[in-house]
């Protein structure tokens, strides 16, 4: 019974098959109908498991006709939407020529490092390349994979499908003139760099395109090293810099970029080449002016000390203290740039708020020096932890020095000629416990804020999270660094003994700007000052500057019914 219950679904599945595909012109496809094969056997065989689990439910509820061809259209459908890619490839236009789908060809003009790495990485992302170069026979056995094919130029331009690298330096371009006919509708990539800032030339890509009207130029892969190309995307910076007038093929270039793992970025047109090319010049661009001003602050506190403690008192007493030029001089000069430098990361924000009061709005531009020095507070910073740093290892090494054996042994004879059995300050003790425990937790939370300043942490932060990392608690380290100076200091300000020809300590000079800094922070935390300037920066902004919003604004606010 059981068997032809079987039989009988199943000669009514291939009724139905037979129906549906009786209509023999308009479906030819046999692969699709040994598809559906297996869907029917598979229905057939549910069907028929069903019947015997539940055979009341089977026979009151019989499979219907129209069900069945339901089902088969969907099956039908289902199929053609699984064959159909999940992503389509928004980043490229239609009417813009793709590269080869599987193994496109590549050529690379020149048998360099460059070309070296670049041609590795290509063939490790499944790219056909081939290398071109004026003499095939000076290349090496073994210098670049077996899979890559070795021709002369003529050659590897034949067998490149679009893309072209140009891995050769700006002068041996013209040695390519020759092929002008070949590279004709190529994608030429230009890989070289600038050689000097600020040159009023034409770029090299510039040049090229001059050379080559009826090629695409692409700048682009010169801020990518050869190592960042053989080590993978991973290992270096992701971004490829892209730069020209040719739309279809800087689609091109940057689809080859993301295969080899690389994320491309479109900068504009070929005029920006020139700035492009002296991207990899310019050695640390935004550094310049916190190194130069730290290093100005350490040569103030230096000069100052070696003054005031070294020089003015062998002029005026003989006494010879040189010996501390090599390091009490630096261990000194070191805190005070430490704590000066990291005032200076937060004064210009004092500044604009400053700023946006007196203007009573957040629309207005701040000055260019401004501008500049917010943007330099990064690196500001670490140059304060740097300082403090060294500040900390030079302490630790004030015991391993000859004069301090020296300074012991003095200490013990005198206190021995003087009879004092048990010397004990309170107030000595109190004082060295209580500066080298604010200049620990100084230097810890500095260290705090140093961290979340790499990018890879500061990236998984929030903006709330950052913000109070950076500003809330870089307040709390330069108050730590300010008590541990005025601690250090204790009375020591007020005795005359402290200002030797008539000139303050350097700490005191050190402790004057983050006092003001402070001063003024704490006067913004003022209610009534805080809450007008969190009203500007929401986007509030005074009546005299924009009076008839405003005036709408608050007859608006008053009119409007109670709820």
């Amino acid at each position: 019974m059981q068997h032809r219950d079987r039989t009988s679904n199943t000669a009514t599945v291939s009724a139905e098959r037979d129906k549906l595909t009786g209509m023999g012109a308009h479906f030819t496809a046999v692969p699709r109908y040994r598809k559906a094969d297996k869907y029917y056997n598979w229905l057939s065989e549910k069907k028929y498991k069903n019947n015997i689990e539940s055979p009341l439910k089977a026979k009151n509820h019989p499979p219907p006709l129209m069900s069945l061809s339901f089902s088969f259209i969907a099956a039908v459908a289902m199929s053609e939407e699984m064959s159909a890619p999940l992503l389509s490839d928004v980043d490229t236009p239609d009417d813009s020529p793709l590269m080869t789908p599987g193994r496109p060809t590549v050529a690379i003009l020149g048998s360099g490092d460059f070309s070296r790495s670049l041609a590795v990485r290509l063939v490790a992302c499944g790219v056909n390349v081939v290398v071109g170069s004026r003499c095939v026979k000076r290349i090496a056995p073994g210098l670049f994979p077996d899979a890559v094919e070795l021709k002369n130029q003529e050659g590897a331009v034949a067998r490149a499908d679009r893309l072209v690298f140009l891995a050769l330096f700006p002068e041996h371009y013209s040695s390519l003139l020759g092929l002008r006919a070949s590279l004709a509708g190529k994608v030429l990539v230009d890989v070289s760099n600038g050689v000097e800032l600020g040159s009023s030339r034409l770029s090299n890509a510039e040049r090229l395109a001059e050379m080559f009207p009826e090629s695409a130029v692409v700048k682009g892969f010169n801020v990518i090293s050869a190592w960042t190309l053989q080590t993978g995307a991973q290992d270096g910076n992701r971004q490829v810099l892209l730069c020209s007038d040719s739309m279809e093929g800087k689609n091109e270039v940057a689809q080859l970029a993301r295969r080899m793992g690389f994320h491309p970025v479109d900068l504009g047109g070929l005029c920006l080449a020139q700035d492009l090319e002296s991207v990899p010049l310019r050695l640390f661009p935004s550094w310049h002016g916190p190194v130069l001003t730290t290093f100005i602050l350490f040569l103030f506190f230096y000069g100052y000390g070696f003054v005031r403690g070294l020089l003015l008192p062998y002029l005026d007493s003989g006494r010879n203290a040189f010996y501390r030029l090599a390091f009490d001089l630096v261990n000194e000069s070191l805190p005070a740039v430490a704590l000066v430098t990291l005032a200076l990361v937060y004064l210009p924000g004092l500044f604009a708020a400053w700023l946006q009061l007196w203007r009573g709005t957040k629309y207005q531009r701040f000055p260019c020096w401004l501008d500049s020095w917010l943007l330099r507070r990064k690196q500001l910073g670490l140059m304060s932890f740097l300082c403090a740093a060294l500040h900390g290892v030079y302490s630790l090494c004030l015991p391993l020095r000859t004069t301090m054996q020296y300074r012991l042994i003095n200490a013990a004879y005198a206190q021995i000629k003087a009879g004092v059995e048990e010397p004990w300050d309170e107030l000595g003790v109190w004082r060295s416990d209580l500066y080298l425990s604010f200049g620990v937790l100084a230097l810890g939370v500095l260290s705090l804020l140093a961290i979340t300043s790499l990018p890879a942490v500061g990236n998984i932060l929030t903006w709330r999270e950052f913000t109070f990392v950076q500003s809330g608690l870089g307040y709390v380290a330069l108050t730590f660094s300010v008590t541990h100076t005025l601690v250090f200091g204790w009375d020591f300000a007020f005795s005359p003994k402290a200002y030797a020809f008539y000139l303050p300590p350097s700490y005191m000079l050190a402790v004057a700007l983050p006092c003001a800094v402070l001063v003024c922070r704490c006067f913004l935390l003022l209610p009534c000052i805080s809450a007008r300037l969190a009203r500007i920066r929401r986007g509030w902004e005074s009546t005299r500057k924009c009076p008839v919003s405003q005036h709408h604004h608050v007859v608006a606010n008053r009119t409007s019914p109670q709820v």
